[in-house]
């Protein structure tokens, strides 16, 4: 009776054991098995080509590197107010980590908090926008890539002053938007050694763009649309009045180009949103932090041509201008 009872408990005990070893091994095998989501908040000042491709290029990035996310994806249509409204709900719903396509959705979130990492894209000038320390230390909890190449601008208004004859260059823009103005004083800045000059007309919100444009009539030989967001949403207007005035246009990236534009140097949207997306995986990974990821620059710069718009100005495209064409 008494080796029943001990042969019993000891089963019992083993039995016991093995329960609680099969416990601790499913919940460590589901431990192991489960993959973070990461929330990722996405602030974008207004909706148009260029910057949805980058947002598609930083969800790629992601979804390449192995990374689960949810997106909580916030668009201004170009209201201010409505910008920083969406900065400060991505901030308070606690996303692990920004991304601002655009200089004022990258403005608004870097003044909404100094915790939460922030990667921006389709900025022009980072360190104007007081977005960061500098492009190489970028300090604090900001960095990102830049939607402006270093020969873009010069590449443009040679190419307005030597192969079409340009001496008055119109520039509708929001003056509103620094990332804007940069690029118009940079401009400004160029043509001083170039016996050319700037006309200016200013928007500050999408519905003004044709008649701003309108305004430039008599006044200009040549108009050149940056990568402003207002103007940009609203291109359709600028070539509308472009086209009846036989006005070439170059623009700022290659969308608008697709959309009538002339010409543009520039790159693809969707690889600067790409890139940013790279350097997102590091800081979510925990490989970096980003003051330590230095803004990135767009590469391979490259001219690409609308031969529809071309044969409309009576352009003959010759050879050395090594140009692609846009789809």
């Amino acid at each position: 009776m008494k080796k029943s009872w001990k042969k019993a408990m000891i089963a019992v005990f083993g039995a016991t054991l093995l329960l609680s070893a099969c416990g601790t091994s499913g919940e460590s095998g589901k431990s192991s098995d489960e993959k973070k989501t990461y929330k990722i908040g996405v602030t974008q000042i207004v909706e148009h080509p260029s910057l949805n491709a980058a947002y598609d290029g930083f969800k790629k990035a992601l979804e390449d590197a192995g990374i689960e996310a949810e997106y909580d994806v916030q668009i201004a249509q170009g209201d201010n107010s409505q910008n920083t409204t969406i900065a400060n709900n991505l901030v308070g719903s606690g996303v692990d980590l920004i991304f601002a396509n655009s200089t004022p959705s990258a403005q608004a979130v870097a003044s909404a908090t100094k915790d939460i990492p922030i990667v921006f894209t389709s900025v022009t000038d980072a360190v104007s926008a007081e977005l960061v320390e500098s492009m190489e230390n970028p300090g604090g909890n900001v960095t990102g890539t830049i939607d402006n190449h270093p020969d873009a601008i010069p590449n443009t208004m040679k190419f307005l002053k030597e192969e079409l004859g340009a001496k008055k260059v119109g520039m509708v823009f929001n003056s509103g938007e620094a990332n804007s103005r940069a690029q118009v004083d940079a401009v400004k800045e160029m043509l001083k050694d170039m016996d050319m000059t700037v006309v200016e007309a200013s928007v500050a919100t999408s519905a003004d763009v044709k008649q701003a444009t309108e305004s430039l009539i008599g006044k200009v030989d040549s108009l050149y649309i940056i990568t402003d967001n207002t103007v940009v949403s609203a291109l359709e207007s600028v070539v509308s009045v472009a086209n009846e005035q036989k006005l070439p246009m170059m623009v700022g990236e290659f969308d608008s180009v697709k959309r009538g534009g002339l010409a543009a140097y520039g790159f693809e949207y969707y690889d600067i949103g790409y890139e940013a997306g790279q350097m997102a995986v590091k800081i979510l990974k925990g490989e970096s932090k980003p003051a330590d990821l230095p803004v990135q620059v767009p590469q391979n710069l490259k001219l690409i041509m609308n031969e529809d718009t071309a044969k409309a100005l009576g352009l003959s495209i010759k050879d050395e201008w090594k140009a692609e064409f846009s789809d």
